[in-house]
């Protein structure tokens, strides 16, 4: 709701490990009157762009904060997904999924895939695999200026995405 607004938004901890939780419940309180005291500070946060297009026609355009996820819709079934980087193909993966991440979102399902957590000031965007079944299916790190593809390819599967 605040994405282009210019109003910032205060994360708070209610799980485990995160870098947009900035305040933890029982510093709730104290935290909100240093905000409301002006005592605050802002940081910029990396989001992504996501387009997904079917056919060469693009059916939806969102975006995210942590992670854009391509994932499986049926889950008898692994994706073969054939990713590039910057128009260059790089892999195909058998797999459940492949998590497109910032560093927001590297403690996030990204984290959970086995992807590296990067820290919110590296300009950095994550491709990882998801229980890919293949010999040489690792964690990719690239600039924030790159477009990461994701195609899903064969007729026996289809994909979702998720945005978070």
């Amino acid at each position: 709701l605040c994405r282009g607004t210019g109003t910032a938004v205060l994360g708070v901890n209610l799980g485990h490990v995160g870098f947009l939780a900035e305040a933890d419940v029982e510093d709730l309180h104290e935290i909100a009157s240093r905000v409301i005291a002006g005592d605050l500070e802002v940081e910029e946060r990396l989001t992504v762009d996501v387009v997904v297009s079917v056919g060469g026609e693009v059916i939806a355009h969102n975006w995210a904060l942590n992670e854009a996820t391509v994932e499986k819709a049926s889950r008898e079934r692994m994706l073969e997904a054939v990713v590039e980087i910057d128009g260059r193909p790089v892999s195909r993966w058998g797999c459940d999924g492949v998590v497109c991440a910032t560093p927001t979102g590297s403690t996030a399902y990204n984290f959970s895939a086995g992807g590296p957590i990067v820290w919110p000031e590296v300009s950095a965007l994550l491709m990882v695999p998801i229980s890919a079944h293949a010999l040489f299916a690792r964690p990719l790190v690239v600039s924030p200026d790159s477009t990461l593809a994701i195609e899903i390819v064969g007729e026996t599967t289809t994909g979702i995405v998720w945005c978070d």
